[in-house]
């Protein structure tokens, strides 16, 4: 017999689940002005290869969501195994996370200069997700770089290691 849970147990139930899924790690960013915007998220995926397109998923308060509205683009940097520090930086409200790390401007948004893959878009829409905005974007441009995606899994970070027949 299946219980059916709802209320804060429901939301604390999903949470649990969904710590338990390794995910990718990345910080979405934009330029509005010359000022960088960003933000860590784990909540993004490829959407479309013909046309190439990905998908982001932001907090409906985030600075970086409406600074990304404003802008028309946004660059996604997809974290490597040892950028967890800037993972852990772009996950606070400071408004100067941009101050110790090396970037530059590349498809009209932030790029990490020590980031495991760049994919800059063009907005082409946004969707309600609930607490967050569901963000879609035409690729404009990507590179992957060599090493190991940082990865997160039950609220502490890690990397992918292939398993051996």
């Amino acid at each position: 017999m299946t219980t059916i849970v709802s209320g804060q147990a429901l939301t604390d139930s999903l949470r649990d689940v969904m710590g338990g899924v390794c995910t990718p790690v990345a910080v979405v960013t934009t330029v509005v002005e010359g000022r960088p915007h960003g933000t860590t998220v784990s909540a993004f995926t490829s959407l479309s290869m013909h046309p190439p397109m990905v998908m982001i998923s932001l907090d409906r308060n985030s600075n970086t969501l409406r600074a990304i509205q404003d802008a028309g683009h946004f660059g996604l940097n997809i974290l490597g195994a040892r950028e967890h520090h800037l993972a852990r930086q772009f996950a606070t409200k400071n408004d100067d996370k941009f101050a110790t790390v090396d970037w530059r401007v590349s498809g009209r948004s932030a790029r990490l200069t020590d980031a495991y893959g760049w994919v800059a878009c063009s907005v082409h829409s946004t969707a309600d997700g609930g607490d967050h905005v569901i963000v879609t974007g035409n690729v404009i441009d990507a590179e992957l770089v060599d090493g190991q995606p940082l990865t997160y899994h039950r609220r502490s970070f890690g990397t992918h290691a292939p398993l051996t027949a």
